[in-house]
């Protein structure tokens, strides 16, 4: 398989600004809106836009948890290997919340639609909004869309899509694999 680059990470870093200030306009006060982390790789996205917002919008209180949707997949407990779960720390009430989704790529739709499962054992939210650094077009299972992403890009049967979080800040890639 041949590794390409899709964005290094400058791309990455630009990126990221452009989301959180897409939020900001979204948002505004943040009063009644919760970031949510999928685990395992949605975590990342979510530091990295937590960071930002830290550094450049202090004057903004954000709400960030972090949520495992395993049992809530349509294949847990079909293939022959087992799925290890990671920890929720959602531990606010989500009732009449405005949720955002943080996920690193989009590609079938299954794993934003477990997570949208189960959110509902947390309370009803006002509404829920998804964010992916990664929009894979072409792909979908089911008819689920970003309202914030970094890039779409076009892939084919076979692709491989990785994001790699470094553990510095200018180690952050993302490949494609074909």
């Amino acid at each position: 398989m041949q590794k390409k680059v899709l964005l290094n990470s400058n791309q990455i870093d630009i990126i990221i600004n452009r989301l959180v200030c897409q939020l900001i306009e979204n948002h505004t006060d943040f009063n009644d809106t919760v970031l949510i982390g999928l685990q395992p790789r949605g975590i990342y996205l979510l530091d990295k836009i937590i960071d930002v917002f830290s550094k450049k919008y202090t004057n903004k209180k954000i709400i960030h948890r972090n949520l495992d949707y395993t049992f809530f997949r349509d294949d847990f407990r079909r293939g022959e290997k087992t799925i290890n779960p990671k920890s929720s720390n959602i531990d606010i009430s989500i009732e009449n919340k405005k949720i955002v989704l943080i996920d690193d790529v989009l590609y079938t739709g299954r794993s934003i639609r477990a997570a949208m499962s189960s959110i509902d054992s947390y309370g009803r939210p006002k509404s829920i909004e998804l964010m992916v650094l990664i929009d894979r077009r072409f792909k979908r299972e089911l008819p689920i869309e970003a309202n914030y992403f970094g890039a779409k890009i076009d892939t084919i049967k076979g692709d491989k899509v990785s994001v790699i979080w470094g553990k510095e800040k200018d180690n952050d890639v993302v490949y494609i694999e074909r």
